[in-house]
């Protein structure tokens, strides 16, 4: 099977009954050549309906939630971006294409290296990519538009609420095996949050977000 009827495959069986109808961002999981964004060992993974690891126990999400992230979030020209796991790349890589700017910022020094190698063989100028433990605080200031986490964590994190421009809004994977959702939290005010849970799925969690205390007192 060839690399494009393999891509044709991935959007037409995996994305597409996924709920995926924007044609926009059918064409946009087309353009970006996913295969770019794998580590070489994992390359025949590029399109199969899983995760794909990079190592350090991150992952690249499946092909079928990247697009329902794009599509739910519905990124505008004009927007400021934030991902937290930037990985190799390949989200910050879509995002760019419907973003002003992409912040994406990683934990993992050889992860920020392996994202920044493969924008710059996918010629991607927009987005930059820093070194830094998004749990503790951010490298760069916000607000942003958009903030996107590529791997689940247990709640969502309320600093990074605060990092959302008012009418923003964040994505995330929330819960604990077995029951994980995607959820989207928009900053409605100041301090007025509003929480849609979109999808269920389930996803590796983003390294550096720990597990909420299971002890009581």
């Amino acid at each position: 099977m060839s690399i494009e009827q393999a891509r044709f495959n991935m959007i037409e069986q995996q994305i597409r009954p996924w709920d995926v109808l924007d044609q926009g961002v059918l064409s946009l999981l087309a353009v970006v050549k996913r295969e770019d964004f794998v580590p070489a060992e994992h390359r025949g993974m590029a399109f199969f309906d899983t995760e794909v690891p990079l190592g350090h126990g991150q992952f690249m999400l499946a092909p079928k939630v990247e697009g329902r992230f794009l599509q739910e979030l519905d990124v505008r020209r004009h927007e400021r971006v934030l991902e937290i796991g930037a990985g190799s790349g390949y989200m910050a890589a879509l995002l760019s294409h419907k973003a002003r700017e992409v912040v994406s910022v990683d934990i993992e020094p050889s992860l920020v290296k392996l994202a920044l190698d493969n924008l710059r063989r996918a010629d991607i100028t927009n987005v930059s990519v820093l070194e830094a433990d998004a749990s503790k605080g951010l490298p760069t200031p916000g607000p942003f538009d958009v903030i996107v986490l590529s791997g689940s964590v247990a709640a969502v994190p309320k600093a990074l609420l605060t990092e959302l421009k008012v009418g923003g809004r964040l994505i995330a994977i929330v819960g604990q095996e077995p029951v994980m959702r995607a959820t989207i939290v928009t900053r409605v005010g100041e301090q007025d949050f509003r929480h849609v849970e979109v999808f269920d799925t389930v996803a590796p969690r983003l390294s550096g977000f720990g597990e909420p205390s299971r002890f009581s007192f």
